[in-house]
This record gives C-alpha cells, sequence and structure tokens, in this order.
C-alpha cells in the first residue's frame, strides 16, 4: 500500500511542470477575454493581435497558441501556474503583459467588473504596482 502512494506522489504533477511564458500569457488572455461570459468579436481579435505583435506570430501560429491555451486554461483551477510562468520575466515585460490584458479588455469599449479585478489580481501576482497598472489602464482606455 505504501509503495502504490509512494509512486502517486513521486510522479511528476502535469500542472506543476513549468510553463513557457508565450503559452502563459495567452492563456491569461483567452481566460480575461471569456471571463464575461462572452468572448466578443472584438475581444477576439484584439487577442489575436496582441499575441501576434509582441511575440512575432503569424494567423497560423496564433491560432495554434490559442488553441493550446484554452486547453490550458479549461485544466487550470487558479492562476498560480500561469503567473509563476511570468515571475522570472524582467519588468518591462510583465508591464507589456498588463498593456495586452488592458487592450483586451477595452476591445468591447467595455470594462466588466471581472475583467478589471482579474487585471488587478494578475498584475499583483507578477509584481506589476498598482500605479504602473492603473496608468496603463488609462493609457490603453482613451486609444
Amino acid at each position: 500500500m505504501f509503495d502504490a502512494l509512494r509512486s502517486i506522489f513521486s510522479r511528476p504533477d502535469a500542472t506543476m511542470l513549468s510553463m513557457e511564458p508565450k503559452l502563459a500569457v495567452a492563456a491569461l488572455l483567452v481566460h480575461l477575454a471569456a471571463i464575461d461570459g462572452q468572448v466578443s468579436e472584438a475581444e477576439r481579435h484584439a487577442l489575436e493581435g496582441t499575441l501576434m505583435d509582441y511575440y512575432g506570430l503569424n494567423e497560423a501560429e496564433v491560432k495554434k497558441l490559442i488553441v493550446e491555451a484554452t486547453k490550458r486554461d479549461q485544466e487550470s483551477v487558479d492562476f498560480y501556474r500561469f503567473t509563476s510562468a511570468l515571475s522570472s520575466l524582467d519588468s518591462s515585460e510583465k508591464i507589456e503583459i498588463i498593456r495586452m490584458m488592458w487592450q483586451v479588455v477595452f476591445a468591447d469599449d467595455r470594462n466588466h467588473e471581472l475583467e478589471d479585478n482579474m487585471v488587478w489580481r494578475i498584475a499583483e501576482l507578477i509584481g506589476v504596482s498598482s500605479r504602473d497598472r492603473t496608468v496603463l489602464r488609462a493609457q490603453v482606455a482613451r486609444t
């Protein structure tokens, strides 16, 4: 019996394996776009566009990334797996992630409270200051 338990706990847990930052960002953006219960066409375009622009992806690559990110998001119970993959990035990259999040939020010209709350939580988890988060919010909301 102890051997059976030991073998269960000695296997690597897929949820604890490290994740590539690009996939983590995509999963967070996928979750953000759907957090208010619907993904608008504008949000979908913003999601694809921000990933294409930031990571230099073509249309086929971004669609493949979004499919994988959607799968990872559906398997996840919290944001830890995604945010831990981003913790080692430098501050300018973290700020760009929050900018991308705001671009998805404001793509449909609405800021749902769940979207706002998610951006706030992710910013806190990856170490982006509340000042930087609110400045980015104002910048993206104006465009």
